[in-house]
């Protein structure tokens, strides 16, 4: 997002990783740095990283989990050709990411405490608390407090290789915190706060207290078109496919997935 010539949105996030920014790439003292974005930042994703560190060495004979089969859990996932066709995973990544994910969970579904352990360990600079439980909300479609593989991968590929569109309908997800249809400013203001809480001290330039709030502001004005005070989602869309700062800003997303 933009305002007076100045970014305001993603740069606060610094690097995925939790390093600050090289001091080349900073901008003059009180302004923002836009975000860096690369196919190499998006394959530091914490969920990919999380799941393929669980893969173990496998025979050549991959035959049940190429077929995704696994008598022994609760939950059994689809056919490996259905979330083939459902997503833009590769056979050979749906594989790889089934694999990991069976080690970590073997019941077959993931549940809330988990996702705040992942980011509590790729985050370890703040509190990532808040957000891992977003970010949980978001993955889990059916709203019953744990996500199934197939949910899982089919949100990593939108997140991942979705198009502009997918992945704006996605981050809208995450913002209508209580799946109401619309975003209000208290909504977007428990988003990026939980964001600024779990990058802590890396945020760079150094973040005042009041620094969510009047972010929320500007990125909200610009969004609630009809100033009713909610945002819907034709004009969340829209908003950010007209503003390419917007778009930018968006990627904030990818840094902290």
């Amino acid at each position: 997002m933009q305002a007076d010539g100045k970014v305001v949105d993603g740069s606060l996030l610094g690097d995925a990783n939790g390093v600050e920014p090289a001091p080349s790439r900073v901008k003059d003292s009180g302004k923002w740095q836009k975000p860096r974005f690369s196919r190499k930042a998006l394959m530091k994703c914490c969920l990919v990283k999380w799941i393929i560190a669980s893969t173990q060495p496998q025979d050549k004979d991959d035959s049940s989990d190429s077929d995704l089969e696994l008598s022994t859990v609760r939950h059994q996932p689809e056919g490996l050709d259905q979330l083939q066709a459902q997503t833009k995973f590769t056979r050979k990544e749906l594989q790889s990411l089934y694999r990991g994910f069976k080690n970590e969970c073997p019941s077959g579904l993931v549940d809330e405490e988990t996702f705040k352990s992942i980011y509590s360990q790729f985050f370890p600079q703040g509190d990532a608390t808040t957000y891992a439980h977003f970010l949980f909300n978001a993955f889990d479609m059916d709203r019953n407090g744990s996500i199934r593989f197939e949910d899982f991968v089919i949100g990593l590929s939108v997140l991942l290789r979705g198009s502009v569109t997918e992945k704006l309908n996605w981050a809208f997800n995450l913002y209508d915190i209580n799946k109401d249809g619309y975003i209000t400013k208290e909504e977007m203001l428990a988003i990026m706060k939980s964001i600024y809480d779990m990058m802590g001290r890396y945020t760079y330039p150094c973040v005042r207290d009041e620094a969510p709030s009047e972010h929320v502001d500007k990125f909200f004005q610009k969004m609630d078109r009809n100033r009713d005070g909610v945002v819907t989602i034709e004009e969340f869309i829209e908003t950010c496919q007209k503003d390419e700062n917007i778009m930018n800003s968006m990627q904030l997303f990818e840094n902290v997935i």
